[in-house]
């Protein structure tokens, strides 16, 4: 008959490629009990956007399958996120697992896209996901999410609408489209502030924050203010692009905030017709800004009718058309960005 203890010693074997350590000295199994032949227990992985969920539970099961004795495996599978800051006693944010930024050294790169798709893919793989609309110029968020009343303000907090699966906080909420914002930098600066003390967030796994372009106080501030768990680069495959683009990785690299990696916006065109690729924007320039800084690739998202559709009527393409290949790659990006994140959690905490 097998015991608890051999389980867990061929539990030991089992890896976490990212995380460079077994699933027993990581925590992540739970629950091991041992009735006769058959063997129970949890796998719990550090995001339910884990990009090695497959593998991992394949090795686990096959793992204990070959102990001596087992005859049968039952294996439940869950996710406690890995947090990248101390949420449960922080002043600010407090509930917040992770923080993550999503930046562009210059406008017109879709970054606000990629920040709205990238929450709703990750909101759908089962994760609590808000997303701060911190592009205090451009406040496109309430837009693209589809919602357009101004949120409800209860004790002094605001009551972040959701959409999509996701809790929404923007400053397009509070004033008039129409209007164009002519701040200097303290009322950015403020603004920011605002949104991150203001609104009652709850308990969240991952908070998306879309950036204003560029290296100005908006970036600063979130950065200063608040432990972020990352930052994504949003770029598009030209040079002009690339540039910039490089100047913002470097910002936030000196500002020590950990670089998730760099996404590849606008990457190619397929066309309906013919099914041929045209690489509108040049291509590669995102993966070689990103070997060149020694940073991770997180891939090419295309130019897609369907994604700029999703944008303007207020239904992302991930939650529109979900197996559609625009969303697919917007999936893969938030499984990436998920196990940046615990990568990440692993190397502040070291467990």
């Amino acid at each position: 008959m097998p015991t608890e203890k051999e389980v867990l010693n061929a539990l030991a074997s089992v890896k976490d490629p990212e995380l460079g350590k077994d699933v027993v000295t990581l925590n992540m199994i739970d629950g091991v009990k041992v009735e006769g032949e058959k063997v129970t227990f949890t796998l719990n992985l550090t995001t339910p956007a884990c990009p090695l969920r497959t593998r991992l539970e394949q090795s686990a099961k096959e793992a204990v399958a070959a102990v001596p004795g087992v005859r049968e495996v039952e294996m439940k599978t869950g996710a406690t996120v890995a947090a990248t800051r101390d949420y449960a006693s922080a002043e600010m944010l407090k509930g917040v697992r992770n923080i993550i930024a999503v930046a562009s050294g210059k406008g017109g790169v879709g970054k606000s896209t990629v920040a709205v798709n990238l929450a709703v893919a990750l909101a759908a793989s089962g994760a609590k996901v808000g997303i701060l609309d911190a592009d205090v110029y451009g406040p496109n968020i309430p837009l693209m999410m589809g919602v357009s009343k101004a949120p409800e303000v209860k004790d002094g907090l605001i009551i972040p609408p959701r959409a999509h699966g996701v809790k929404i906080a923007s400053l397009g909420f509070f004033y008039d489209e129409r209007t164009p914002v002519i701040w200097r930098g303290p009322l950015v600066a403020g603004a920011v502030r605002q949104l991150l003390t203001q609104v009652d967030w709850g308990d969240l796994d991952y908070l998306v924050c879309d950036l204003p372009p560029g290296t100005g106080d908006a970036s600063l501030t979130l950065a200063q203010t608040v432990p972020l768990g990352g930052v994504i680069i949003v770029t598009t495959p030209q040079e002009a692009a690339l540039n910039i683009a490089a100047k913002a990785l470097a910002m936030f690299k000196r500002l020590n905030v950990p670089i998730l990696g760099v996404a590849e916006n606008m990457s190619y065109f397929i066309c309906p017709h013919c099914g041929e690729r045209a690489d509108i924007f040049s291509s590669g320039g995102g993966k070689r800004i990103a070997a060149q800084r020694g940073v991770e690739f997180l891939g090419e998202i295309p130019l897609a009718l369907a994604v700029r559709e999703g944008s303007d009527t207020g239904v992302p393409v991930v939650s529109a058309k979900p197996n559609a290949p625009e969303s697919v790659v917007y999936k893969e990006l938030a499984f990436r960005v998920a196990g940046m994140v615990s990568i990440v959690a692993f190397s502040k905490t070291g467990k």
